[in-house]
Parts: C-alpha cells; structure tokens; sequence
C-alpha cells in the first residue's frame, strides 16, 4: 500500500518522518537512550551544569548571610537583577503551558514532538523564578507576609499590592504544571514500566504509573482530563504574566503606568519561551539522534512565531515611545529619552537588535530551515528579553521624578552570580530530566504517525 507521506503525492505536512513509521519504532527510538548508558557527553554536561547549580546556592548562601548590599543596588535602584530574573524566568516557563494547552485546544498536531520537555522547561523555569522574589527581600524569613492568608497583623498581606497576586499566581501555576505535566506523562510511564529491564526500573515507573493499562476507559478518562486541563490552562498563563505586568503598572512611576504592560508581557513571555524552547529542541534532536521525530517544519513553524512576536514585540516598544510623548508629561518624554541616550543607552539598543531587527531574518524561508540561524536568533531574542526586564526597572528607577535621586546600577560580582548560576541549575535539572523519563511523548507520536498515514 502507498504511504501517504510518499514524495509524490501531495501529503500532509510532516511532522514525523517515514523512517520512524511504525508504533514499535517510534517507542525505540524514545525510550531505549533511557535504558542505555549514558554517554560522556551526557556525562560532561551534567559535571559542569552541577557546578553551576552549587555556585547558585553558595551564593543564596552568601546572600542570606552577609545581605543583599552584596548586590549593586542602591537607595533609588531598589529592584535588580533579582526581579529581572524573576520576570525572565517566570517569562520561560510560560511556553511549555502554552505549547500544551492552546496548540492542544487548537488541534496543531506539531505539538506532540515538542511538548513534553517544553512542559518540564516550564517546572524547572517556574521553580527558578519562584526562588528569585525570596532571595530579593533578604530576609526570607518574612517571605509568607506575600502569602494571602488572613489579614491578622493589620498590615500584611496588602491586597492592594500586586506582590500578593505575585505569589498566588506562581503557586497557581506551578501546581498546574506538574498536575498537567504528570497526566500526560502516565501513558509514556506505563511503557517504561513494562520494557523496564531491572526490577527498580519497574517498580519505579510502575509506580508513577499509577496502575495504568492503557484500557480504552483509562484513555477515556485521561483525555477528558488532559483536554479540561487543557482549557483551565490558556486563561491561567496569560493571568500569570498579566500578573508580573501589574507589579510594574499598577504603580505610579514614569514608564511603568502604561495599560499595554499586562498583553505585552504575555507575548513577550512567549516570544522568550519559544526561543528557549528552539535551543533545548535541538539540544534534545541532537543528543538523542531524534532527527526523524524532531523534524526541520517544527523548527520552520516556531521561527514563523518568534517573526509574529517580534513584529509585536516592536509595536509595543513603538506604543511605548508614543504614549510617553502625546501623554505631554515631562518626566515621561525624559525618560523616553534617557532609554535612547542615557548611561544604560547602549544595552538598549543592543535590546531592540535582539528583540526586533535580528528576527526579521526570519521572513525567509531559508533561515527559518536553518537549524545554526535559528540556534543564534533564539539566544539573542533571550539575551534581548533579559535586557528588556532588567532595563524596564534599571531606566525608570534610574531616571524618575526627582533628578536628585537619579542613580545608576553597577554590577557586581554577585549580580552576575545571580544572572549566569541559574542557568547552571536549569540545565542541570534538564539533563536529570531527559535521563529519568521520555523527553518526547511516545503515545502523542504513536497518534501523530497514525493520523499523517505513516504507520
């Protein structure tokens, strides 16, 4: 019989390739690099990223100990790299949701190869950005005060202050992703639980299994749940990161009362997390030779979203510009000003090289197809949102309503402690990652290739 992916015939777009057809071949080829040993790459990699992960905690060490004067802060310039890691992170982890829930909701079958560690990206981001608020009050012995609990002391929580939301937004959100995560991982953990060659190996997954035989009423079941999820999701992502968007709008500082703030960080959000999701893809289609399930359309697809985003991402920086001049105010136009040609002026062009010139490259379909052209956009657009955090606080808090208090950010070595560790400690929980469980969802690929005809 003819495949319907053969060449010559006018097939569907291939998100699978015809080598991998089969169900039998698709579960080998994601399940058997987790039962072989693994390889001094692997090996390396989990060395060096494990050394970054104790520099991080030496350092929240250091800093729970000696105080945040360690940081470069100072009596104008309160928030730092901190809250810029924050909002970063937070920024990240907001992808792996969306890549599950909306593509899911939407029927966009280019999801299934990509989902599953863009949901475990997600946990690892999150769990990074829930840290950085607590580390920056220096003090994390007061941190339950931006918990929402009864009002006892007649002060705090202040529910009036978006630092509140702040906390109940993470919390929200991270036990949706490991709920969300965790469901549609069952299937893929009863597989491993039955080629498991080891005892352990199968009471381990047989465990987090949690039972499952893969019966049509637990498939049922599992997809009425992952679909439901899937709904409660996509309002849930854009909240958080509306959220983050309020700490700065819901203020009264030039620059930051701009209503486009929560939509804006939404796609921003977005656009960081689906570059970072390009570098771990092809990490992941590398290190595992998932060549044929991680296919170059994938990448054209996502390269099609980061050009969407940063067309956006442009009008928005445009937005911005425009309302501070036909808003009239002088502290507004000033600090519009400052932005171009102030002290923090050559990283903000640097930001707008990175966010919105260098991904118009994009247009082309050749670049789109190249795996080292998207590998270079996707860590600059990632370079360019952290600029983006970091300026939003640097210039307004540098340059507000009071020249007298106009003071400038200097690095210190514990701010780059902060900026570089952390993602020592994010690659260090991905490599554990991709060791313990598939990377890619096999019963989603087993779907896939039956849809396109491959099987």
């Amino acid at each position: 019989m003819t495949s319907v992916l053969d060449p010559a015939l006018p097939a569907p777009r291939r998100w699978i390739a015809s080598e991998r057809a089969s169900d039998v071949e698709i579960t080998q080829a994601i399940a058997e690099p987790l039962f072989a040993p693994a390889g001094r790459m692997w090996w390396i990699a989990l060395l060096v990223s494990l050394a970054f992960a104790l520099w991080f905690m030496g350092s929240i060490g250091w800093l729970f100990y000696q105080g945040i004067g360690i940081w470069g802060i100072n009596s104008t310039t309160v928030w730092g790299v901190a809250i810029a890691n924050y909002v970063w992170w937070i920024g990240i982890g907001n992808a792996g949701t969306l890549i599950s829930a909306m593509l899911s909701l939407t029927r966009q079958q280019w999801r299934s190869s990509i989902n599953r560690f863009a949901e475990a990206m997600t946990l690892f981001a999150v769990a990074i950005a829930g840290i950085m608020p607590i580390i920056h009050l220096g003090r994390p012995i007061y941190a339950y005060w931006l918990a929402p609990y009864p009002n006892t002391m007649a002060l705090w929580p202040q529910w009036r202050s978006a630092l509140v939301w702040d906390f109940w937004a993470i919390i929200s959100y991270l036990l949706f992703s490991i709920l969300f995560w965790y469901v549609s991982l069952i299937p893929d953990l009863a597989t491993m639980r039955d080629r498991a060659r080891n005892r352990a190996g199968q009471l381990l997954y047989g465990v987090f299994a949690l039972g499952w035989r893969g019966s049509a009423r637990h498939w049922s079941r599992l997809q009425t749940l992952h679909t439901t999820m899937a709904a409660l999701g996509v309002p849930l992502v854009c909240s958080v990161h509306s959220i983050v968007g309020l700490d700065f709008a819901a203020s009264l500082m030039p620059g930051w009362q701009e209503s486009i703030f929560p939509p804006y960080f939404v796609v921003g959000a977005m656009y960081s997390g689906f570059a970072m999701v390009i570098v771990l893809a092809l990490a992941i289609r590398w290190g595992f030779e998932l060549q044929a399930i991680v296919t170059e359309n994938h990448f054209e697809v996502i390269g099609r979203i980061l050009l969407m985003a940063s067309i956006v991402m442009g009008y928005s920086y445009a937005t911005e510009w425009f309302m501070g001049w036909y808003g009239g105010e002088h502290s507004d136009r000033s600090l519009v000003g400052f932005e171009f040609s102030g002290s923090y002026a050559p990283l903000f062009w640097a930001l707008l090289i990175c966010n919105v010139a260098l991904p118009q490259a994009l247009w082309f379909p050749r670049v789109r197809r190249s795996l080292p052209a998207l590998f270079v956009i996707a860590i600059a657009i990632n370079i360019g949102m952290w600029l983006e955090r970091i300026l939003i606080i640097w210039n307004t808090l540098s340059h507000d309503y009071m020249p007298s208090l106009w003071r400038v950010f200097h690095f210190t070595f514990w701010d780059w402690s902060f900026l570089i560790a952390p993602l020592g400690f994010f690659a260090f929980l991905f490599l554990l990652f991709v060791r313990l469980v598939p990377a890619v969802s096999m019963f989603d690929m087993r779907q896939l290739a039956h849809r396109e005809g491959a099987a």
